[in-house]
């Protein structure tokens, strides 16, 4: 059984899939963390029931500094966004955040899991 502090999180943010086009196009994104499933990891969530898991240190990592984990990349744009570049067989996809959206899951991810925090 799970302790009262091990429950699950299920935030949204809205990212920005950025491509070769004029204007990007905005994406909502479920941001999902389950300590009782998998204390390290997170997930991203797409329309489509597309979803992305991966540790969530390589997030911490990445909104300080770039970072890559097998298909995954995440770098601080600016002092305010912060890219995920997810690479498949067919190409890449490039999703902008606000930083502050990112931060306030991993924040809630903290809170939820207190025995996986790995700052």
């Amino acid at each position: 059984m799970a302790a009262p502090q091990d429950r699950e999180v299920d935030d949204h943010a809205k990212g920005r899939i950025i491509s070769d086009a004029p204007l990007s196009r905005p994406v909502p994104v479920s941001l999902r963390y389950d300590p009782a499933f998998s204390p390290a990891t997170i997930r991203l969530g797409f329309p489509g029931a597309v979803e992305w898991s991966f540790p969530r240190a390589l997030l911490e990592t990445g909104l300080r500094a770039p970072t890559r984990r097998g298909d995954v990349e995440v770098w601080p744009c600016g002092r305010v966004q912060t890219i995920v570049e997810l690479h498949t067989n067919d190409g890449v996809t490039v999703v902008q955040f606000d930083t502050t959206a990112l931060l306030r899951f991993l924040k809630h991810t903290y809170a939820a899991g207190a025995s996986m925090t790995t700052h």
